[in-house]
């Protein structure tokens, strides 16, 4: 048994939220300036280099890299064998993205109710996904979420004869109908079974992914490269202007379901697709 205090959870999450917010991914840095190199429309081009401009000025002058600093959702991968000490391991991930909101100059867009709409001026609470795994550790991982794109998410209860065709036409309507409003160039996360909340959580997951990864399952994978490939061919490209850039990447998590459904989640994310990892 390995005993953790809280307050290393807190300290671990707020500069998380602050790295995540203002320096990218090294996955999504290496998978847009390939975009850059590879992008066919001039304008296209121009955009995705202006979008890394962006990002060298905000790693560079420690500002936010979007001004939607997104609500703070957290994965917790909690081995079997620890043992948290020092108070509630749910007020110790609150804390942490407190702190980091707040000390970090971070704009904060989290209402107390949905239909009041009263801002608690510290960003929380998060969002926070609990997963048992055997061992001694935490994982943690950030992953800020802007509403742009999320307000352009789906759930697809389809048929079981729906098929594989069925799911790639789900994730295809998905993306046209979010054009540009998801601030293309996106990264599209996808879950396909479960139930209906399963699926969006698969997504939702998916979206940490590197998206330099392809599934482990063969079919799987041919259906992220095709998916890719289809969406690309679309013409929304960069900033919804055109060209041929309008995903990076399309990550596809799957799950075990009932004999008579065929539940399908798109979770979109921007170009930005914030996400920072520390195991402790």
């Amino acid at each position: 048994m390995r005993t953790i205090h809280v307050s290393q959870i807190t300290q671990n999450i707020k500069e998380m939220c602050i790295e995540a917010n203002h320096c990218l991914a090294p996955d999504m840095d290496c998978a847009l300036k390939e975009a850059a190199s590879a992008e066919k429309s001039p304008l296209g081009r121009q955009i995705l280099n202006q979008l890394q401009d962006n990002l060298q000025i905000a790693q560079e002058d420690r500002i936010p890299i979007c001004q939607d600093t997104g609500m703070a959702v957290i994965f917790l991968e909690i081995g079997q064998d620890v043992h948290f000490e020092g108070g509630s391991l749910e007020d110790a991930v609150n804390e942490g993205v407190r702190q980091g909101y707040v000390d970090g100059y971070l704009r904060k867009s989290v209402v107390k109710d949905p239909i009041i709409r009263e801002n608690t001026k510290d960003n929380t609470p998060a969002v926070i996904h609990y997963e048992l795994k055997p061992g001694d550790s935490v994982t943690i991982t950030v992953a800020p979420k802007g509403f742009g794109s999320e307000n352009m998410s789906r759930v697809f209860m389809l048929k079981p004869a729906d098929g594989i065709e069925g799911v790639k036409n789900a994730v295809l309507t998905a993306v046209k109908d979010a054009g540009p409003n998801a601030c293309p160039p996106m990264v599209v996360g996808v879950g396909v079974g479960g139930t209906f909340e399963k699926c969006a959580l698969l997504a939702k997951k998916a979206l940490t992914r590197q998206v330099n990864k392809r599934s482990d399952i063969p079919y799987v994978k041919e259906m992220e490269e095709e998916l890719l490939d289809r969406i690309n061919r679309t013409g929304i490209g960069p900033g919804g202007l055109g060209g041929t850039t309008t995903a990076l990447a399309v990550n596809i998590d799957t799950y075990p379901t009932h004999i008579a459904g065929l539940p399908v989640a798109v979770n979109i994310c921007c170009h930005v697709n914030r996400h920072a990892a520390r195991t402790i």
